[in-house]
Formats: structure tokens, sequence, C-alpha cells
């Protein structure tokens, strides 16, 4: 999940190298944190939270395949 969340988000970016993810576990859920530059936080956010809605349900579906749960957060 963590490869799929930073290959889609440095697609999204001006400064792909800017951009990490940060693997942590808080019980049965695996929460990613994604950690992006300053200038480019609106373009992951998107309007309205479409974009950052869309990144956490294309990763949510490749946990469930995999059969774990896993939450996506913006930092």
């Amino acid at each position: 999940m963590k490869e799929l969340s930073l290959f889609v988000v440095k697609k999204l970016v001006d400064k792909p190298e800017a951009v990490s993810v940060e693997e942590s576990q808080d019980g049965d859920v695996c929460v990613l944190k994604l950690v992006v530059d300053a200038a480019d936080k609106g373009k992951v956010i998107g309007k309205q939270g479409k974009v950052i809605k869309a990144i956490r349900a294309v990763v949510g579906v490749a946990a469930q395949r995999a059969g774990r749960r896993v939450a996506v957060e913006i930092d």
C-alpha cells in the first residue's frame, strides 16, 4: 500500500522528490502519512478534498484485496 500511495502522489505534485510516506500501525489498521511539500499540499487535497478521497479509495481497495485495513493521512 505504501508503494501504491507513493506512486500516485508523486505523479500529482510538482516536487516529487519531496514526497515521502511514513507507515505506522494503530491496532489492526495500517496508517499511511503522506508528507508533501507545502506548495503541493493543495494539489494532493484537491477541490473539496476530491483528490485525497480518490487516493484513499484506491489504496483502500488495494488493502481490502490484501485482507488489510488502511488509513491515509496527509501532513
